[in-house]
């Protein structure tokens, strides 16, 4: 039924802001200007490339729809630690501006937004395209707003506890087989036991991890699933987000450094090779330990980040066309290529739990791994 109702989007007409926009301001000038003006922004009426970027990023409020040219959003809660120290507001205050044009005054400071970073205000006027980033700190207050992608990540949490929850009480009342929701989760509980954990930790030490391995298999499969529904208050690319595929390898990264024992530092440091192998071998097995990690990284950022914008290219060939009639094959390949976003959902959760197991134990085993 998803993936029926997605191939279907296409085939609805959407407003569009900028058209409107284009007629109010056109409408009290020289007719001749006019429309040479409307004529010369015909091709700025849908840009594919800032869909993409839209969909893909992380934002202060959470787009829901356009209607009659005005965007309808739920504003996000705003949590700045400014100069003068915390600042808690509503992303409503910016109406929409994400072009550092609109300011926002509160408790006597002034703040603007651009592309999704928020400056303060008289430093932003002075900073050149350059300057314009997320790292320069000097411009901007520290943010710890609750966004699209943190909103999204703690509706995956509330969807794990409760999934989780609703299991162990099923336990509790029925010693039989189990059924309903647990029926679904217990085998996919044991296949990440016996298929991930225990292969490849081992059966004296996987138990340890267990924990872990399903808490980053469910928490990644569900927020690629969330990521696919195209609609409030799902669709946002947590899981495409670079920011938190490093947080995930760095906790990985983490616990296999935490849990290693001396077999694999021996390993690191006492390579077998000749001894005046070692000043070549160093670097390269200390710049190893740091490689896994950054691999597991980019592979789950790459793989969810190209599957969303592949699909919402296909979507975009219709605005692109300016026709209907490309509807049916923009439709059938979208409905395709949803089937298969769905497998790589399940296959990148499942890949990145394999790898984290296989990191951790490689750290925890007793014997040498050469």
């Amino acid at each position: 039924m998803l993936v029926t109702f997605v191939a279907c989007i296409p085939l609805v007409n959407f407003a569009n802001p900028t058209a409107d926009s284009l007629q109010n301001q056109t409408e009290n000038v020289n007719p001749d200007v006019a429309h040479q003006e409307a004529d010369s922004s015909k091709e700025k009426e849908f840009n594919a490339t800032d869909l993409i970027n839209s969909h893909i990023g992380d934002s202060h409020d959470f787009h829901i729809a356009d209607w009659n040219g005005h965007a309808v959003s739920m504003p996000l809660p705003i949590i700045l630690w400014t100069n003068n120290g915390l600042e808690v507001f509503s992303s409503s205050l910016f109406h929409h501006d994400n072009t550092g044009t609109h300011e926002v005054e509160v408790n006597g400071q002034k703040f603007v937004k651009h592309n999704e970073i928020i400056y303060y205000a008289d430093k932003f006027k002075n900073l050149s395209q350059d300057d314009k980033s997320a790292f320069n700190f000097e411009a901007r207050p520290l943010n710890f707003s609750i966004t699209k992608l943190v909103f999204s990540m703690f509706l995956s949490v509330i969807v794990l506890f409760l999934l989780f929850t609703s299991l162990a009480r099923s336990y509790k009342k029925n010693e039989m087989a189990p059924k309903g929701m647990a029926g679904f989760l217990e085998p996919l509980v044991i296949f990440v036991r016996d298929d991930i954990a225990i292969p490849n930790i081992g059966e004296k030490k996987y138990a340890k991890f267990m924990p872990y391995l399903l808490t980053v298999f469910f928490f990644v499969w569900i927020n690629n699933l969330i990521g696919l529904v195209p609609f409030f208050p799902f669709s946002a690319n947590l899981t495409g987000n670079i920011y938190f595929t490093f947080v995930l390898a760095l906790i990985t990264f983490i616990i296999t450094i935490l849990n290693a024992n001396k077999n694999y530092w021996s390993h690191i440091f006492s390579p077998p090779v000749p001894k005046a192998l070692y000043p070549i071998m160093w670097p390269v097995e200390i710049i190893g330990m740091f490689t896994k990690p950054f691999a597991l990284m980019i592979r789950l950022f790459a793989n969810i980040t190209a599957g969303h914008i592949i699909i919402l290219s296909l979507f975009s060939l219709i605005y692109i066309f300016e026709t209907a009639w490309i509807s049916p094959v923009s439709g059938a390949f979208v409905l395709f290529m949803s089937f298969l976003e769905m497998l790589v959902a399940a296959l990148q959760a499942y890949v990145f739990t394999l790898l984290s197991a296989l990191f951790i134990g490689q750290a925890v085993e007793e014997h040498d791994h050469h």
